[in-house]
């Protein structure tokens, strides 16, 4: 499945399927400070633009080498 094919706004199972953790743990990433999370009432969302941006600035940073 490519980014293209998700819908615009992410749920928790859709966070557990692209980073094949399980959905309590895609519950508890959400909770990252810097995670771009979208409440909607109790519910957890995320916009699946600014979800893939924060992977790739992640995958960034986990790339470079220690200074």
């Amino acid at each position: 499945m490519t980014r293209e094919d998700y819908p615009l706004i992410l749920k928790a199972e859709h966070i557990a399927e692209i980073l094949q953790i399980s959905k309590r743990r895609a519950y508890e990433v959400m909770d990252y400070t810097d995670f771009p999370l979208v409440r909607v009432g109790r519910s957890k969302r995320v916009g699946r633009d600014a979800f893939f941006r924060w992977i790739d600035r992640h995958e960034k940073e986990v790339g470079q080498s220690p200074n």
